[in-house]
């Protein structure tokens, strides 16, 4: 089929919009990253401002190559969370991005009170800073008169797509998908609408909340001051459940795993909302015609982020590739681990008290050793996580499909193959947040008929195979869990 589609991919340090043809094919791609503030410990925020703005630019510059796509799909970064006036469309706060653990407090004392168990049977989720739904409470609380002009219905809440396709309409649409709404704290998964107990837990009014629909649905049109035309937006997808589209994971029991700023390792489990004994996430996969697919995650807080903190905070690399290039160079990290909980710890552990560390360290240890460590450590990470699915009772897969921006380390996904056990699969097409978002604006249009159309253009660059033998594993993942216990164990 002719045409094209535009998919606006809003991530957590950057802006891209990207064209892709009906084949999944790459046509023009633009870029521009977003200042990240931290402004005291724990605390990190986005200007939604310079969100809107790069995303603004980088549509118009694929555009002008490429005026005339049949659609435009939206994939976003997606627990941060953005309040703004409806008549102005100005924030009245900072976006209080993912990684924000302002109210790792507010979450500890309503663990305490008992009301994590309501919380986890109705959204799947834990009762943890990294989701938007304590961020809202937070910014009502502590923004002057916010509570109050939310409660008379002059503000809107959104996650980062529904801010986007506010602006991008003109301010005539307040949506979002059933993705973005499942990471909030405050959507039932299982009856498909805002939870009103979890709105009062929380203490948010409903008039906020945008209308949820299909991952793959009617957004709006782009008002026609922006680009010149109007552009149907028919498909909102979280970032995660995006990759899972874009990887083809359409049958129960595939998995696939991202790493880009966080990891995020997703497992979708069909029509059944899998319930965790292990502390994992139950979320939403994406949700089609009306249907939902849901799936199992796991999430790495910091992947990515380690080896741009290697580059930019450290000056021990110049680029990720240099990284690669290090751990290569040397047969081993000499016993050197690194917990890189710089946001406390994700999943299984889910301690936002928890501190990054190197264990291991000799006077001999040198760059090779650190960058070695640093990449290592999102392996055993996913590792972790795959063993806390199996004690689920998920079924083991013999193959984990892998994208984002690390997956171009090709020793890491070696050692990620040795460490896990699983053949590794790098996909052709690798910016698959953004093809995901593509595909599910394409089944609007009538491009493809069914998902399966959609598996049909899936195809792998390069698989990786396991090579270790099980005592070398065992003794390198039995050093690992003795450093995160550590790392959990320092307080200063």
């Amino acid at each position: 089929m002719d045409g094209y589609i535009l998919s606006i991919d809003q991530g957590t340090t950057s802006s891209r919009a990207i064209i892709f043809d009906y084949e999944g094919n790459i046509l023009k791609v633009a870029q521009k990253d977003i200042r990240q503030y931290y402004p005291a410990d724990g605390l990190v925020e986005h200007d939604p401002e310079n969100i809107w703005g790069t995303v603004y630019d980088v549509c118009r510059e694929v555009l002008k190559e490429y005026p005339e796509p049949d659609a435009a799909g939206i994939t976003n970064q997606r627990e941060t969370a953005v309040v703004w006036d409806r008549k102005t469309g100005e924030p009245v706060y900072p976006a209080i991005v993912w990684q924000d653990r302002r109210t790792a407090e507010l979450c500890r004392s309503m663990r305490k009170e008992g009301s994590e168990v309501t919380v986890t049977s109705r959204s799947g989720l834990l009762l943890d800073p990294y989701f938007s739904g304590s961020k809202v409470k937070w910014i009502l609380d502590n923004v002057e008169g916010a509570r109050e002009r939310a409660e008379r219905g002059e503000l809107a809440f959104g996650t980062v797509d529904s801010f986007l396709i506010w602006r991008l309409t003109g301010g005539s649409v307040h949506a979002t998908d059933a993705t973005n709404a499942s990471r909030t704290l405050l959507y039932n998964i299982h009856k498909g609408d805002w939870d009103d107990e979890l709105l009062t837990l929380f203490d948010i009014p409903r008039s906020l909340l945008p209308e949820v629909k299909d991952s793959s649905d009617d957004f709006g049109r782009t008002a026609k001051k922006l680009f010149g035309r109007e552009i149907p937006i028919y498909s909102a997808v979280g970032d995660q459940h995006a990759a899972m589209v874009g990887q083809a994971c359409f049958d129960p029991g595939m998995m696939k795993c991202t790493y880009g700023t966080g990891g995020f390792l997703v497992l979708n489990t069909g029509d059944t909302a899998v319930k965790s004994r292990n502390r994992l996430l139950t979320t939403i996969a994406y949700s089609i015609n009306g249907e939902v697919t849901y799936a199992m995650e796991g999430a790495i807080f910091v992947a990515g982020a380690a080896v741009k903190w290697l580059r930019d905070t450290l000056g021990i690399i110049e680029s990720s590739e240099e990284a690669d290039l290090l751990a290569r160079s040397i047969k081993s990290s000499g016993g050197v681990y690194m917990v890189p909980a710089f946001t406390g710890l994700g999943a299984p552990h889910w301690d936002p008290a928890a501190k990054g560390a190197f264990f291991g360290l000799r006077l001999d240890t040198g760059p090779a050793e650190i960058s070695r460590a640093v990449l290592e450590s999102v392996c055993y990470q996913t590792s972790d996580l795959l063993d806390s699915m199996a004690a689920d009772g998920a079924d083991t897969p013999r193959k984990l499909r892998v994208d984002g921006g690390m997956a171009a380390s090709g020793w890491m996904l070696s050692f990620l193959s040795d460490i896990t056990g699983l053949d590794v699969q790098k996909p052709a097409v690798i910016e698959t947040t953004a093809l995901g978002a593509a595909f599910l604006a394409g089944l609007r249009t009538g491009a493809y008929s069914s998902l399966d159309d959609i598996k049909k253009l899936w195809s792998y660059e390069r698989e990786f195979n396991p090579a270790l033998d099980d005592k070398t594993r065992n003794r390198l993942v039995s050093g690992w869990e003795k450093a995160v216990s550590m790392t959990r164990g320092f307080s200063a």
